[in-house]
């Protein structure tokens, strides 16, 4: 069975499967079979006689975890389930249940998401009485998050004078304290965040030597992809585990690290053979996936990086088609082009909308791209937007499940405490709070023994809540996550509030709580999971990555947009690149430093290689931006594109699909720039808009953006006045007088 899939290796790729013994880094190139080789680097193993249970196996996705399961089982087959394979945070946090004893926390901790901390954090800072625009929670989260992922304790960070200094500095002293309230918040509601998954498992092996050395006689060899998205506490972890055996594996390509802004640390994948001086170096350098023109392109630009890993990637793909780099006058007319164009190809080379793609440094891109589609009636998927697990209905059910797991749960009790309405009102819950505090007990004593801490005008009502909560932990310890799901859904009123409230929101929330049970039910009838439990389905939706949920809402064909960012690990045939300009990418907020301007190179590298056929890079001469018109430059990244491999075109040719184009569009007419090269105009000094009531044909005028031209004509439809005017250097434009500023010589 072996040769079966060695014979599918090249060499390369066949000697990092076949090495199974010692450390071994392999450095994969885009599009090089990255995954592939992973892949049958396990199966190698298990075919070697390795047993399932001592081979480890570090993913950043849980898709790619299944993915790569999926492939394994395909060559050995059903041994692959036994192995340990998951992303990061879901492989520790399975460790960390098994041993949350050892570190003072309860085995069903609950997995606080970043809308939890969040909220938590802006609880703290209004208890403490802080500016909350100083201390605003995203800013006060990353302080800690960054500390954590640097495996910075609270008491090191309050001693550290370094640390206060920018704290200070930065006008935010009492982060320190935060942190510390913080941390002992989470203690007590037995909750951890993600970053506290790799956190605590680091304080775990630290503080308990017996429990690392039963996890490096379990792990004989350890394997970890991405490896240059890991931070130093992942590299920590993989490091002590690897100690004994030395059987590491790691893959990774230093030309797509792009996560340092969550920790990623590129100087894991550089120094890796200083760790391992007796390292085996395999390097993947055939691309599969891109045409040679996209290749040689991408490789032309990642040059410039001085801290790399030198290789050479090749394609033996077919030439293909040069990069194409559009220029436009505005982000509108960016917008315009690049749809335009998609449907121009579509129909010239019969593809899919699903064939093509949008990627953009910032989300606030999409909105111009958005626009231009919908005119052309293309239809569009936007990745990245609110997950299902984020919607309130979604959010609030939830929060009733952890509180029955967990009954220490803080933010999960005050989330529901009221809701439905039960009449226990704000201030009845701050007079739980200040009492908990006050006899240090959680909420959930005072809940529980509401009769002996609070009065009794508002005791029966938090006492009811808190017998309730007991009756849903009865039924949890009984039943399976299905059924304990489905009596807390219905027993808690919320099921019947949603149903009550008859709009259009009211039915999608009601659906969207139909949909999470039916999604228990599917975790409970997995014949794969042995754990059927709802502490288990808990477990298993808070480590749901931000990856997992690129896949938008299914619109069928459909063009893609999103973040290069979440288009890492995704290819589409034909990839559009906008708003290639100085100060929006490479980002204004990443020139000041060569690490930070290399990493945003990195990033235009991660786009460029997405490409398998085609791609067009865009960028505008003026943006507006927060509602004031800016004149913008073409990106230095641009330039470092060897130029071989780039054919600049200023605006498009006449479509032949104009009159189609015209039909689809909201606009009386889609009207193509010419080929001329021109610069941006620059209105008169003197520019400012007419009354235009009576424009009449004949009529001379000054456009702020296309210059001096005549009307042509006047057209009144659906209510709307339209000039057509025939402008000097740009052409025919057809503008609405509501919209358009015309000065009226």
């Amino acid at each position: 069975m072996a040769l079966d899939y060695i014979n599918l290796l090249n060499e390369s790729q066949r000697g990092a499967v076949l090495h199974t013994e010692g450390p071994a880094m392999i450095i994969a190139g885009a599009g090089s079979g990255k995954t592939r080789v992973l892949t049958y680097r396990i199966a190698h193993l298990l075919e070697q006689g390795v047993d399932p249970f001592n081979i480890l196996a570090l993913t950043f996705t849980n898709k790619a975890a299944r993915e790569m399961r999926a492939r394994i089982e395909k060559v050995v087959g059903p041994e692959a389930k036994n192995l340990w394979m998951g992303t990061f945070h879901s492989i520790f946090a399975r460790i960390l249940r098994s041993e949350a004893d050892k570190i003072g926390y309860p085995r069903h901790f609950t997995i606080y998401d970043t809308q939890d901390t969040k909220t938590l954090i802006t609880q703290i800072v209004k208890e403490l009485d802080l500016d909350d625009k100083l201390y605003k929670p995203s800013t006060v989260l990353s302080r800690i998050s960054a500390a954590k992922n640097k495996l910075i304790s609270v008491e090191q960070y309050l001693q550290d004078p370094v640390i206060r200094q920018d704290d200070e500095a930065a006008l935010r002293p009492k982060i320190g304290v935060l942190y510390q309230q913080y941390q002992q918040r989470c203690f007590k509601a037995g909750a951890m965040d993600f970053d506290d998954l790799l956190y605590q498992t680091n304080v775990l092996f630290k503080d308990h030597v017996d429990v690392l050395n039963k996890y490096q006689n379990i792990f004989h060899h350890v394997m970890v992809d991405e490896y240059q998205d890991t931070n130093y506490s992942q590299y920590l972890i993989t490091r002590k585990l690897a100690a004994k055996n030395r059987n590491i594996c790691v893959v990774g390509d230093d030309a797509q690290s792009i996560y340092a802004f969550r920790g990623a640390d590129i100087q894991n994948i550089l120094n890796f053979e200083k760790d391992y001086p007796e390292l085996a170096i395999f390097k993947l350098e055939q691309n599969y996936r891109s045409t040679k023109n996209i290749v040689k392109a991408a490789n032309s630009v990642i040059k410039n990086n001085q801290a790399q890993l030198r290789k050479s990637v090749f394609s033996d793909n077919e030439e293909g088609t040069k990069i194409e780099v559009i220029r436009a006058a505005s982000d509108n007319e960016e917008g315009k082009l690049v749809a335009n164009s998609i449907y121009e190809d579509k129909m010239n080379h019969h593809l899919s909308y699903e064939d093509f793609a949008i990627l953009y440094r910032t989300n606030a891109q999409s909105r111009a791209m958005e626009e231009a589609l919908r005119k052309l009636n293309i239809k569009y998927k936007i990745v990245g937007g609110l997950s299902f697990y984020q919607r309130k209905e979604i959010k609030d059910l939830v929060a009733y499940l952890r509180l029955t797991v967990n009954p220490n749960d803080e933010q999960a009790l005050r989330r529901v405490i009221n809701y439905p309405k039960r009449g226990i009102g704000d201030t009845t819950v701050a007079k739980i709070i200040t009492t908990a505090d006050e006899m240090n007990e959680t909420l959930y004593d005072v809940v529980c023994n509401a009769q002996q801490f609070l009065p009794a005008r508002i005791a029966g009502a938090v006492q009811q809540f808190g017998d309730q909560i007991k009756s849903y932990a009865v039924v949890a310890t009984k039943d399976d996550a299905f059924e304990a799901a489905k009596f807390i859904a219905k027993n808690s009123g919320m099921i019947e509030d949603l149903y009550a409230d008859k709009s259009i929101e009211g039915l999608s929330r009601y659906e969207n709580i139909q949909e999470l049970l039916n999604g228990v039910k599917a975790f409970v009838e997995d014949p794969e999971r042995e754990d059927k439990s709802l502490a288990a389905f808990l477990q298993d939706i808070a480590l749901v990555t931000d990856t997992d949920l690129k896949d938008a809402k299914d619109e069928g064909d459909s063009v893609t947009m999103m973040t290069i960012h979440s288009a890492k690990g995704l290819e589409f045939r034909n990839v559009y690149i906008v708003g290639m300009e100085e100060n929006l990418f490479p980002s204004q907020m990443m020139i000041t430093s060569r690490a930070d301007l290399e990493e945003e190179r990195r990033l235009f590298y991660v786009a460029i290689t997405r490409a398998e056929k085609k791609l067009t890079l865009s960028y505008a001469t003026s943006r507006y931006q927060w509602g004031n018109l800016r004149s913008c430059e073409k990106s230095r990244f641009i330039d470092e594109i060897d130029p071989t491999y780039v054919d600049f075109k200023y605006g498009t040719e006449e479509s032949p699909f104009a009159p189609v184009l015209e039909r689809r569009s909201n606009l009386v007419a889609v009207q193509k720039p010419r080929l001329t090269v021109a610069k941006a105009y620059v209105p008169s000094a003197d520019f400012k808009p007419s009354d235009t009531t009576n424009l009449a044909a004949g009529n001379k005028v000054e456009h702020p953006k296309f210059g001096y031209g005549t009307v042509t004509k006047m057209e009144t439809q659906a209510g709307q006045t339209k000039a057509v005017i025939q402008f000097d250097e740009v052409g025919e434009k057809t503008l609405l007088l509501s919209f358009a500023k015309l000065r009226i010589l």
